[in-house]
């Protein structure tokens, strides 16, 4: 219930929180990437997870194969046919760590995230009993909310740093891997069952929703460019998915 629960949620906070936040900051540019790849993929993504889980509410090994796989050529084709954007954006390229620093700062963060997740889990474990809260509602909330700080982080140093561009691809991406890689390597080691028919009858159509809701907010009012009002939308769609769930 947890992963499950975690994923749903954090999709839904990826969009519906960080996303909302980051553009209240400041106004982003939408790639044209996003609506003839990205977003397409986190749909078709979406798409198979519910197929996948709906009807009969569990992920199997060969269900988990098929979104590892799609992740691969998903992967692949970003590597073989990605564009020259890149170019564009070597006049002002970071000066590069050295390995030493590189390594260092990589177990150091693997480490504080490894800590960090433990302590969030015990202590939404911990929530949930001492106030009798279901495991989906903390899952689908709290923890959500705490494994979506890494994105909102990136994404707040991306305006910062006016990478913009960075902000929302790096959200899409979340939500596909999510998907495709944490979901199915867990289902192809062993199957994932839906213990709380709330995330098929509420959460997974949120998580949808949501993700449907950003095509046309890229278009309208100002094509391919997301500002406050948008931000303010998504950000009350969120407060109203929580508000429903834990009512």
């Amino acid at each position: 219930m947890w992963l499950l629960g975690n994923v749903v949620g954090s999709n839904i906070a990826n969009l519906g929180l960080v996303l909302a936040i980051t553009i209240l900051l400041g106004s982003i540019p939408v790639n044209k990437s996003f609506y003839s790849l990205d977003w397409p993929v986190m749909m078709l993504t979406s798409g198979l997870f519910f197929v996948f889980i709906y009807f009969d509410g569990v992920l199997v090994f060969y269900e988990g194969l098929v979104m590892v796989l799609l992740l691969l050529i998903f992967l692949v084709y970003l590597l073989k046919f990605k564009d020259n954007t890149e170019e564009a954006e070597s006049e002002k390229a970071p000066l590069l760590l050295s390995k030493q620093a590189t390594f260092f700062y990589l177990a150091a963060g693997g480490v504080a995230l490894w800590g960090g997740s433990e302590l969030l889990i015990k202590g939404a474990v911990g929530l949930a009993e001492s106030f009798g809260v279901p495991e989906r509602i903390i899952a689908i909330t709290v923890i959500s909310i705490g494994t979506s700080i890494p994105e909102l982080a990136a994404s707040i140093i991306a305006i910062v740093k006016k990478e913009k561009g960075i902000s929302i691809g790096n959200l899409i991406g979340s939500n596909i891997f999510n998907l495709l890689a944490v979901l199915g390597i867990t289902a192809m080691i062993t199957p994932i069952s839906v213990m709380d028919q709330g995330l098929l009858t509420n959460d997974i159509f949120w998580m949808l929703g949501i993700s449907l809701l950003i095509l046309p907010l890229a278009f309208v009012p100002k094509r391919l460019k997301l500002g406050w009002r948008e931000g303010l939308l998504l950000l009350g769609v969120y407060i109203a998915f929580v508000l429903v769930t834990i009512s």
